[in-house]
């Protein structure tokens, strides 16, 4: 049996809390079969429970009370620790997909398929909070893997198998607050702390559909006193829980107003209607009476006709809009006669395919008692302590900055569970950055994160923590919230960008400039601060006159780039060579060689546009009035520091050109990197 922690010795006090008795299991898990070695079962003595809701916790503590000493006594020791289930009343229910994955593969173990169920479990409640347009709070009260995944396949047992990646379908019931609440105070009030808690379905299908019969598309109904539980079964796995408000207190209800009775003498009239004889009984007004087993059943019949048409609607809805292939019957609403007939013609199967079940499906029980009860009322206790070898499901209390709360019990319960459950912040409990910075760069946006805060200061009992210490039963947590850092500051001389270097030769040697930006249009120094938005471009040429400004050289000398006169705009970039002649008088246009009177004329001239093509696309250059091979890196994408081991190549018309050729109307220029 999956996670079974068995043992002879190891009690397990099992307590079915219905809405008509209260029935108590004790007993332990030996190999497959459970062994119960004793039973009680106390009826409430007022209506202090209807339709599987506690309405007086008084009362009920002081039933579980008498339940608990009487198994005691029986026993000859002490019971401190107990199983209950829930009735579906307001049930909701949430079918999710979990998955777990292993750094490599590896055999699965019983402790990683539990560590996958509880990851599914907790996967669902998240889930269920993101949809619940409640304003009560709800609590997972069972769950049930319907189907596992190896690798992605599908597979019926993940254990001792070797995968990398295990998964589940896994389907989780909730119940609202008010309920889970009402059952724990009561069973506290009878000195016995809850050791794991499930719904009622769960738990009789544990007992009354086993599971090699879960194959069947078949419903298991258990009528109490005061709800209907469904449970659908198919493919081997549980696929659906339901519930209706409506079971046999109904049916007790009208014998009360037709005969006029208490609703305890109404109740033994019910049970007694499948005698076959008159049943004898005193009136409100203590004079004796006498009703036919037969004016019973036809008192109810209408009641129970529309109870098992309900009950047939959801077994409908639960399963696809159609009917199952068979139905269980347990507990003892159902045993009224003709609830199975009626039921199996509001579903449209043959009546044979819906019985009631009791001792038939008691066969993997060991009773070590005289006298043992093993009729269908006897199922769902069975099957809650059956329930705490399959799963372990159970709440804490504790406090959280003063606030009482309560915690799903997964094994593994840390500070940010808490957090969580209280809706305290998530970005309170981590470090908060400081306002970051973005700007662009060349185009290209950038951001610089603020510093790192302080983290929360958690404290667990008055003891230092952090948000994964685990917490337990009666923890006090304290939480304050974490701070945020200071916003991101960064100098323009910070940039990357502007640690790097433009290297030319002046006159034979090398010289190193400094990269500068622009921001926002203007030229900023490298304290410049930059701001939110700051747009920058950082520029990766110089021009003439900036190189001279920059080694302190009169621009009135001859001044070559790449060997070929210059002007003071012209751009110098990444391993150009500038030559300065220091020696000849101040340059002019005038004294420039025959040869180049063309030029010069042309560079007097007014300026105009000029359309080239450069590698395959058009280029229109303005503001000049003669042009130079150099002067399209200006409209071009062309990164001249992207060098590495390559060399540039410049191409004009399909020939080599050197930086400085003149450019004229239509040239084509290819210009690409090419290795050593």
């Amino acid at each position: 049996m999956a996670g079974v922690r068995e043992g002879q010795g190891q009690l397990v006090f099992g307590l079915d809390i219905g809405t008509r008795s209260i029935v108590g299991t004790v007993g332990y898990l030996n190999g497959n079969k459970f062994h119960v070695l004793a039973q009680c079962s106390r009826e409430h003595e007022t209506r202090a429970m209807l339709d599987g809701q506690i309405h007086d916790i008084g009362k009920v503590g002081e039933t579980i009370l008498l339940v608990k000493k009487e198994l005691e006594e029986t026993l000859g020791r002490e019971l401190k620790e107990v199983c209950i289930a829930a009735a579906g009343r307001v049930l909701r229910t949430v079918t999710t997909y979990a998955e777990a994955g292993f750094e490599a593969e590896k055999e699965v173990t019983q402790e990683d398929i539990y560590a996958l169920s509880t990851l599914g479990v907790e996967k669902a409640y998240e889930e269920f909070q993101n949809n619940n347009d409640t304003d009560m709070k709800f609590y997972c009260v069972g769950y049930t893997p319907m189907r596992y995944y190896m690798n992605g396949y599908q597979i019926g047992n993940l254990e001792g198998h070797k995968a990398k990646v295990i998964g589940t379908d896994l389907i989780a019931t909730f119940l609202p607050d008010d309920v889970v609440d009402g059952l724990y105070k009561a069973v506290e009030l009878a000195g016995l702390h809850v050791a794991n808690m499930t719904l009622e379905p769960i738990a009789a299908i544990q007992v009354a559909i086993p599971e090699k019969f879960r194959m069947l598309n078949m419903a298991l109904v258990d009528v109490g006193a005061g709800t209907s539980d469904i449970s659908i079964t198919q493919d081997g796995t549980i696929t659906a829980y339901g519930m209706i408000p409506v079971a046999g207190d109904s049916l007790t209800d009208i014998i009360v107003q037709h005969c006029l009775v208490d609703f305890e003498t109404a109740e033994q009239i019910k049970r007694s209607a499948g005698s076959g004889e008159d049943i004898d009984y005193t009136d409100i007004m203590g004079l004796p009476q006498k009703i036919s087993s037969k004016e019973v059943l036809s008192l109810l019949e209408d009641s129970v006709k529309s109870m098992t048409r309900m009950v047939a609607e959801c077994i409908k809805e639960l399963n696809g809009d159609k009917a199952v292939s068979a139905v269980f019957v347990v507990g003892g609403g159902g045993m009224i006669p003709g609830y199975t007939e009626k039921l199996a013609a509001e579903l449209g199967i043959v009546k044979e395919r819906v019985a009631i079940r009791g001792e038939e499906v008691m066969q993997g029980i060991v009773f070590e008692l005289e006298n043992p009860r093993k009729d269908s009322m006897m199922v769902t206790p069975v099957g809650i302590c059956l329930s705490y070898y399959e799963q372990s499901n159970n709440f804490i209390f504790a406090e959280f900055n003063d606030k009482r709360l309560k915690l799903y019990d997964n094994g593994r319960l840390s500070v940010a569970d808490a957090a969580m459950q209280q809706a305290f912040p998530n970005e309170d409990l981590f470090p908060k950055r400081g306002t970051p910075l973005t700007f662009t760069v060349n185009g290209k946006t950038r951001m610089v994160r603020g510093t790192r805060g302080e983290a929360a200061v958690i404290t667990i009992n008055g003891d230092p923590a952090d948000m994964y210490t685990q917490i337990h039963n009666g923890d006090k947590i304290r939480v304050k919230a974490s701070t945020a850092g200071e916003p991101a500051a960064l100098e323009l001389g910070s940039l990357p960008e502007l640690s790097e270097q433009i290297h030319i030769c002046v006159n034979g040697k090398r010289i190193d400039l400094p990269k500068t930006a622009l921001v926002n249009g203007r030229q900023e120094n490298e304290f410049y601060q930059i701001t939110e938005g700051d747009d920058i471009s950082v520029r990766n040429a110089y021009t003439v006159r900036q190189v001279a400004e920059f080694l302190d050289v009169p621009m009135g000398n001859r001044v070559l780039v790449n060997d070929v006169p210059a002007r003071d705009d012209t751009k110098v970039y990444e391993n150009f060579t500038v030559s300065f002649d220091m020696e000849q008088p101040e340059m002019t246009y005038d004294s420039l060689p025959e040869d180049d009177g063309a030029e010069v004329q042309d560079n007097l001239s007014e300026p105009g546009p000029l359309t080239v093509t450069v590698n395959k696309e058009s280029v229109t250059l303005q503001g000049k009035a003669s042009y130079v091979f150099v002067d399209v890196f200006d409209y071009i994408r062309f990164d001249l520091t992207a060098s590495s081991g390559r060399d540039i190549v410049t191409l004009l018309n399909g020939e080599p050109a050197e930086y400085m050729k003149e450019l004229h109307e239509g040239d084509v220029l290819d210009i690409y990197w090419k290795e050593r």
